[in-house]
């Protein structure tokens, strides 16, 4: 155990500067991001996508949202589809002027979401596919701003920002900010091309581009990715032709998971797709992300030991917490959560803890999503 803290006092400040490079390239990038406003003159047609299972409680509210939205209703197709729900999403949606698709998953696929995305797009009129989820809400000019960056910049597809809304429980205000730490570096790594993250609770892209890909062949044997492995598809076609919608107006608003066992769930099958990752930058980003977290880990499991293990290991968190502080402030500002920015160095432990028990499990484990075993 003596050595074990020897070699993680060396080996921890030496991963923590590699980390403080990374993230300044990070704050960098998010400062220097343009901030856009609509453009009345481009209105193509669009068609939003829902893929809903089990989402009673969730899908008028985001429907409502949706129909609230600046964009003329002749260029707006709204297409809900109904992940084989077995509660009242359907017919919930039924009594709103949108599409319903009741779409069966085909067997032995894993992939469901994507699966219940494409009969969605296989039924769209739009030009422009925008997908977002059932328990999300969406601001008025939501639309006009995605359409105007992938106008401006020519992108064949285009992330945007989304934000948990916090609660008043510690563990709905732990994932917010988490959460917009992670939006954050989607943000900056995006903009600068540092490599590909997204959303698919805010994504856009061109249907066309969709089909150029062959849309999720050959990543359709993993639940997750319908997002960042369509963008890395998509980024490997058509090269430069991705970008970020840097606005207020265009933030997507969700909810926080309400239960621990579900927030690990959700980030656990956030963590499975890790390795399909084409673009060594991202992977080797998230493996000195892993391995920094897991040494930090280590030095939390030796603090009993003694004061120089509890120095080590103290010493270490302030660094980390040092490090980041900067970014994460400016990525609090932008999504209005500066409230948050207290709790940060308290959360930090938690952090640490659950980014080593998702990352392992989200390569060697198993785990169920909305009733369904997906790995």
């Amino acid at each position: 155990m003596i050595a074990l803290s020897i070699i993680l006092s060396v080996i921890g400040p030496i991963l923590i500067f590699v980390y403080a490079r990374q993230l300044y390239i990070y704050t960098r990038a998010f400062v220097n991001i343009d901030i856009y406003h609509t453009d009345e003159n481009y209105i193509p047609t669009v068609s939003v996508i829902i893929p809903a299972r089990n989402e009673e409680k969730n899908i008028g509210r985001c429907l409502d949202a949706l129909l609230k939205l600046n964009y003329p209703a002749n260029k707006l197709q709204i297409v809900v589809v109904d992940d084989d729900s077995s509660d009242r999403t359907a017919g919930i949606v039924s009594g709103y002027p949108v599409t319903l698709i009741k779409n069966k998953p085909t067997p032995g696929t894993i992939a469901f979401k994507k699966n219940a995305i494409t009969a969605g797009i296989q039924a769209a009129t739009g030009e422009i596919i925008v997908t977002t989820d059932a328990d999300c809400i969406v601001q008025s000019n939501w639309l006009n701003i995605l359409t105007t960056v992938m106008h401006a910049h020519q992108a064949y597809m285009v992330t945007g920002p989304v934000r948990m809304i916090p609660g008043s429980g510690f563990l709905s205000k732990f994932q917010s900010l988490d959460f917009a730490i992670l939006q954050g570096i989607t943000a900056a790594s995006v903009h600068s091309g540092l490599h590909d993250m997204s959303s698919g609770a805010n994504l856009a892209y061109h249907k066309k581009a969709f089909e150029a890909v062959n849309g999720f062949s050959g990543i359709d044997d993993i639940a997750s990715g319908d997002d960042m492995l369509l963008m890395q598809k998509i980024s490997g076609e058509f090269p430069g032709k991705v970008c970020y919608a840097f606005s207020k107006q265009a933030i997507v608003d969700t909810a926080p998971e309400p239960t621990w066992g579900s927030f690990l769930r959700q980030r656990i099958r956030w963590a499975s797709k890790a390795t399909r990752y084409r673009d060594k930058k991202i992977f080797r980003i998230l493996l000195l992300v892993y391995l920094l977290n897991l040494v930090l880990f280590l030095t939390m499991c030796l603090a009993w030991m003694g004061s120089w293990q509890l120095f080590i290991c103290l010493t270490l968190i302030f660094l980390k917490t040092l490090v980041e502080w900067n970014f994460v402030s400016r990525v609090l500002d932008f999504f209005s959560l500066q409230d948050l920015m207290p709790m940060f160095p308290i959360a930090q432990p938690i952090h640490i803890i659950y980014t080593v028990i998702s990352g392992f499990f989200g390569q060697a484990g198993s785990y169920r999503w909305k009733g369904r075993k997906v790995k």
